[in-house]
Formats: structure tokens, sequence, C-alpha cells
């Protein structure tokens, strides 16, 4: 694994999603603040204390869930964190994307910065050890409800802790304590309370969520650029992109997205009055600063609820050193991402609904003020673009059957003390397949788009021009018919990798203004 220069320091305040992902994307490094570990070590000696005292704990000196009314002797509560961890190691299938563990475990040692969790000092040391010197746990990604936290995920991440289960290191799946013996990381074992302190928050749902929207952001630029190209190719009118409309309204996100449309198509012939225009065109090129808008305010709050989260205490108990307080809750509770988040996932989906109306109005002869059929010269001997459009319809069913939510969903558990789970795990795995898929839907515009402005001959925004330049390096021109699934594979790509987001904003600014 490769650091970079930068270092991101963690707290327990101030780690935004962007940081979130320079580390579990990048390899960025991570600190542990001064203050934070003393925070830390203050905790775990006020509950040192109540332990000698016999104080009774939850999940610390007594069983946990159902049995939560067992008090267990002194003998039996450090063996209790490693059966803890093993019956809760309860997961199932493939392992989760590296990425995905590497911010889950961000977001445990944020959790634990607060000095609110109570483990030792050297449990969040060793966290932070192995997101430096890239030891990733296997984590099985299917198994977790998103309540009491992602306790079946991270408590794979927790064997390690004890030398045991599994970790990728340099390449290579190795047994967890030959992972840390070749990455120089002592095994720091776990003592009372360490095992719940690692596990007991919704960190990989969180995690997952906080990518997820990271490139929601950019997908929703990139569905901007796709629009302004098909708009241009389309001959639109361009009075329903004007600024003052938008704010007579006042959403924010329409606000944006209009002005990131204008920005794309500034300088193009078709704001001048020299090429005919309808006076009004159909609702999916009229109406796209208000629905990209809506999608842009949908994921602003889920970005709120998540960077909340990823500095929230999410634990249980959580510990108060300066009143010896034990505060037993449901701050584990996964209720406040997943809501957000599977409307997150609805509006990107509803987004890619509309980018595949305008590219109905490319392909059809009927809608596309002038351009051949299925944009081909050789319309009856070819077909074009035609199937392109039954692969992007594919996509869009599938999103939204995913789109259904998942915070709606919960399944009682644990003899009905876990009886409301909020299922965030499942919005989190179905946003992941609601991401890829728009960056099919989305490519597919982009080489529609593409194609067709290569019929039209007037000068294109500066913005359409580069976004029209960045697709031609990848797919050519489809002058006689040849098998597409490589274009498509390509311009998924692309769209993932933002090649085409890179080049418009370095020739016309930030979209996001």
């Amino acid at each position: 694994w490769k650091g970079t220069e930068m270092t991101v320091v963690l707290n327990g305040s101030g780690l935004t999603i962007d940081k979130l992902a320079r580390v579990a994307r990048h390899g960025e490094q991570v600190e542990l603040a001064p203050v934070a570990l003393a925070r830390i070590g203050t905790c775990r000696a006020m509950l040192e204390e109540k332990i000698q005292a016999h104080e009774i704990m939850y999940g610390v000196n007594t069983g946990i869930g159902e049995f939560s009314e067992i008090v267990l002797n002194d003998d039996q509560v450090k063996d209790f964190q490693k059966y803890l961890i093993y019956n809760h190691s309860a997961g199932i299938g493939d392992p989760a994307p590296a990425e995905y563990v590497r911010g889950a475990m961000v977001g445990r040692i944020n959790v634990h910065a607060h000095g609110n969790s109570g483990c030792r000092p050297v449990i969040t040391q060793t966290l932070v050890a192995m997101l430096n010197k890239g030891v990733t746990p296997f984590v099985c990604q299917k198994g977790s409800v998103g309540a009491c936290g992602d306790l079946a995920p991270m408590s794979q991440i927790a064997q390690l802790l004890m030398g045991e289960g599994r970790a990728w290191y340099q390449g290579e799946l190795l047994p967890g304590k030959e992972a840390f013996a070749r990455a120089g990381i002592p095994v720091p074992g776990l003592e009372a309370r360490d095992g719940l302190a690692t596990i007991n928050g919704s960190n990989l749902l969180t995690a997952m969520s906080a990518l997820h929207l990271h490139d929601m952001d950019r997908l929703l630029k990139q569905a901007e650029i796709a629009c302004a190209m098909t708009l241009e190719a389309l001959l639109a009118n361009l009075k329903p992109y004007t600024s003052q409309l938008h704010e007579l309204r006042g959403f924010p996100g329409a606000v944006r997205s209009a002005a990131a449309i204008r920005r794309c198509i500034e300088g193009s012939d078709l704001q001048t009055g020299k090429i005919k225009t309808k006076v009004q065109d159909a609702y999916s090129m009229r109406s796209s600063p208000q629905v990209i808008g809506a999608a842009h305010d949908a994921v602003r709050w889920a970005r709120e609820q998540v960077e909340i989260e990823l500095n929230g205490v999410g634990d249980n108990p959580i510990f108060v050193p300066e009143k010896k307080l034990t505060l037993t809750g449901a701050n584990f509770q996964g209720s406040p991402v997943s809501l957000p988040m599977d409307m997150a996932g609805a509006a990107l989906t509803m987004v890619c609904v509309l980018s595949e109306r305008r590219l109905n109005r490319l392909l059809n002869p009927a809608l596309s003020v002038g351009l051949p059929a299925f944009l081909t010269k050789g319309a009856g001997m070819f077909s074009g673009l035609m199937l392109s459009q039954y692969t992007a319809d594919s996509l869009i069913v599938e999103q939204r059957i995913l789109s259904a939510p998942a915070s709606v969903q919960s399944i009682p558990a644990a003899a009905d003390q876990e009886d409301f789970v909020s299922m965030g795990m499942n919005t989190a795995l179905k946003n992941k397949q609601i991401v890829e898929n728009a960056c099919g839907v989305l490519g597919i515009e982009f080489m529609a788009a593409a194609q067709a402005l290569d019929f039209r001959d007037f000068k294109k925004g500066a913005g359409v021009t580069a976004g029209h330049a960045a697709v031609r390096e990848h797919v050519a021109f489809l002058d006689v018919d040849r098998p597409l699934h490589d274009d498509h594979t390509a311009m998924m790509e692309l769209v993932r990798s933002c090649g085409i987001l890179e080049k418009v904003e370095a020739a016309v600014g930030d979209l996001a203004g």
C-alpha cells in the first residue's frame, strides 16, 4: 500500500466525506490528534475504576442483547470480549472492497477520538497503524442489519486485534497474525470493553454511504454536462435555463444545476438567436435543472447527515468521564444514515430516468429535430445506436427495483430485544449498484450526444466542446455498425473515472460554482 504525502488528523470532529475518501481510496495517512489520545486515556481510567468497583455496565460486565441481564464475574469479563467477537463474526459471502473497510476504520477511530467509548488507547492506535501500513481486514460484506452498528463486519476487523482473522497486506491475503507481523504491528489483544468499543457503530454502512455520496456529487455534475451536450444537439430553447427563472422559485439545487448547464453551453451559436428553436421543448429538456437540482438537494441533505455521523459518538454504552457517567442508549442505530441514503439512491435513479428520456429524443427521428434516425447515416442497413437504448433501459429498471427503501424493511432479531433495525447496510449495498448503473446510463447518453453533435455544424459551447472531445478520446464516431459492448463499457469507465468532468471543468471552471 502506498500512502501519500498528506495526513488526515482525526480528533472527533472535522472529518468530511472528502477526507474519508482520500484515506479510504487513495491511501492517505492518518494521525490521531494528541488531545484525542489523551481523552481516550482519561475515559479508560474512569472505566477501569468502575470495573474495579463492580458497577454493572452493559457489554462490559454483562451479556449483550437478550443476555444483557446476565452479570459476568471477574474471570469472565476479559474472555467475554473474545467470545463477543467470535459470535458476532457472522457475516456471509464475498469480501467488502478495501475502500469500504478502510473507510469504516477511519470512522471508528474518529468515534474513539471523542473519549467516550472506554477502550484502551492501544486499540485505537492499532487501527491507525493498520490504515497507515495498509493492513486491510477480510470482511464479509453481507450480514449487518445496521443496528447495534455493523456488528458482523466490524467483528471481522476486531478479530485482527486478537491476532486472528485474515487481512490483505501488500496484495496478499494472510492470516491476521502474519499480516500484523509483516507490517510490524503488535497484536494488542482485547480486554474489558475493547471488543464492543470496536464494533458497536454503523461504521461500514456510513463509510460506504460517504463514498457513494462522493461519487453521486460527481455523477450529478456529469449528468449536467451530458444534458448540455444533448441540448445543443437537439437545438434546445435555452430560456428555461435562465438564472432568474430558478431564483424566483428558490430551490438551491435547481439554481446550481441551471448555472452548470449554462456554463457548459456558454459561447454556443445556440445562445445568439442565429439558430431557430422551438417555443417550448419537452419536459426532459426543459425541466432538467429542476430534476437534477432536486437530486442535488437530496444529496446535500444526505451529506449533512453522513458527516454528522462521521463526527458523532456512535457507540453503546457511552461513558462521560467528567461526570463519571455510563449512558446506555441506541447511538448505534443506522436510521439517520439509511433514510437519507435511500432518498439519495432514488434521486440518482430519477436523474438516470431523465437521461434516458433525453437519449430517446436523440435517437427517435420524430423527436430529434432533423438528426438521422438512431444517429446513423445508413438507416435500414445499419441500426446505429438503436440498441444502446435497450442497454440503458435494462440498467434503469434494475435501478428502479433497487430504489425501494431499505429503511422501512426492519425484521426483528435477538428474541425481540432488537425489534427495530435500520437495514442501512442494505441501503448501502443497493446504492453501490445504483451508482454503478448510473455510470453506464450517463455514459450512453454521452456517447449518443457526441454522435449527434457530429451531425450539427455550428459553434458549440466551450464545455460541450470539451465534453465531446473527451468522449472521442475513448469512443470513435459510429460510421458503420460495430459491436457496441466495448464502447458502452469504455464510456461507463470514463464516467466512473470522471475523465469528462475533469476536461470540462478545466475548460469552464467548477460546475458547482
